[in-house]
């Protein structure tokens, strides 16, 4: 490896380190290891502009990640989330236990569309009113609603940002991911509500009688509630068919391209200022995601990802079992304590140099999806989760978090373990 690729090196472990530690805000961190490999790629390893800002590689993502936002933005201000969360607790009935299984698939379903954090509000403020009119405590429903979020959304390409950053890289489409992730993910779902429910049942409470209100109570504009509606629905069925959808002898559209045209006409149709709903959008996973693919492409150009690939096959060699449980558990491990976007961009050109299979590919998936719940630090829902029970007045240690955290993370990586194993025969 050269002295040049070294420098790369040790800028992208700056930034992971920075990342990790919180000692600037995440999108700072990225942006600081981008100018700096802008800086030494360009001085001292020959690099070009164009070689380190690809926008062929970086429009799809980014594309992807703002259409997809801004879609859902507007589907969240007009109450569409908030309505089916209420209208699902209602079902409940004031039964604790149907409560908790309803708390813990609305959570789950809502961080499919949804990012983690908006996920987590939305549940947050459901919880703590219910919390309020029944006089449960608390701590039981916030604890699994936040595992259930991190775990929500591991089967579609816009459940995660970094589902979208691999489904770019691997070429994925929305039915693939459907295909090849959806049994594990549902399979997990009744899993870790059995596993949740043991633990926390003691703490549940007794039946109440569940205060009369009717959903749509909240539903400020029911107009703007079904234009919304009907684009969120619009997009998950233009991706399901996408492949089907060419503009020209033999191409098709991309999901960027999908995303985007939504995301102009949501705001076309449901009358909110344009200016209103990019200010709720989550910029500063954007930029994160665009420093860091400026990082990735200064480590591709500088072949330091090539050696790393030819390192892990030497490892592996023709063993795709081995690859296989190595990208799952390292993924999921290191995404314990680095941001799973981070741990997908890095990982998502490795895979591609070694020209792996969808079980690499699905194992990666899972791997950055399922370990964001393991200490309240890993993911910002779990540091949202942590700050409402304390505004609350209720006090969470980080021991407290991390064993309910590492139970349910080892369990769900274990399980995919065997899930991956017989869903594409790696033991035959």
């Amino acid at each position: 490896m050269s002295g040049a690729a070294i420098i790369l090196l040790l800028v992208y472990l700056l930034t992971i380190l920075l990342a990790a530690t919180e000692i600037v805000p995440l999108s700072m961190s990225a942006l600081i290891g981008a100018l700096l490999t802008v800086w030494f790629g360009i001085q001292y390893a020959g690099l070009t502009p164009q070689q380190l800002i690809n926008l062929n590689d970086m429009f799809p993502i980014l594309g992807l990640i703002v259409g997809t936002m801004i879609v859902v933005e507007v589907a969240r201000k007009s109450d569409v989330f908030h309505f089916g969360a209420l209208y699902a607790i209602k079902l409940s009935g004031g039964s604790p236990a149907k409560l908790f299984v309803a708390i813990c698939v609305i959570s789950a379903a809502a961080s499919l569309f949804l990012s983690d954090s908006t996920a987590m509000l939305l549940m947050a403020a459901a919880i703590v009113a219910i919390a309020k009119l029944l006089r449960y405590d608390p701590l039981p429903y916030f604890l699994s609603a936040v595992i259930m979020i991190n775990l929500g959304g591991t089967s579609t390409l816009i459940g995660s940002v970094s589902n979208m950053a691999i489904g770019v890289q691997a070429k994925m489409s929305f039915n693939e991911f459907l295909i090849y992730l959806t049994p594990c993910e549902l399979a997990l779902w009744a899993l870790m509500i059995i596993v949740l429910y043991k633990i926390f049942k003691p703490r549940l409470g007794q039946k109440r009688e569940l205060p009369t209100y009717n959903p749509w109570e909240v539903v400020k504009d029911k107009r703007r509630f079904r234009r919304s509606s009907f684009v969120l629905f619009l997009l998950i069925i233009l991706f399901l068919v996408m492949e089907r959808l060419e503009i020209g002898p033999g191409v098709t559209i991309g999901p960027e391209i999908i995303a985007l045209g939504c995301a102009v006409f949501a705001l076309t149709i449901s009358g909110f200022d344009p200016a209103e709903i990019f200010r709720e959008i989550d910029w500063e996973t954007v930029f994160f995601v665009a420093g860091f693919l400026v990082i990735v492409n200064g480590l591709q150009a500088s072949d330091v990802l090539v050696e790393a690939s030819n390192f892990i096959l030497n490892i592996a060699g023709e063993n795709e079992l081995l690859l296989t449980m190595m990208t799952l558990w390292f993924s999921g491990l290191a995404s314990t304590v680095v941001s799973n976007i981070a741990i997908a961009l890095t990982f998502a050109p490795l895979i591609k140099n070694m020209e792996a299979s969808r079980a690499v590919w699905s194992a990666l998936v899972l791997g950055t999806n399922l370990g964001g719940a393991t200490t309240p630090f890993s993911s910002a829902a779990c540091v949202m989760a942590a700050g409402a029970l304390k505004r609350e007045g209720i006090s969470l240690s980080f021991a407290e978090f991390t064993k309910i955290g590492a139970i349910t993370s080892l369990i769900q990586l274990a399980f995919s373990s065997i899930y991956l194993i017989l869903r594409f025969g790696l033991v035959m």
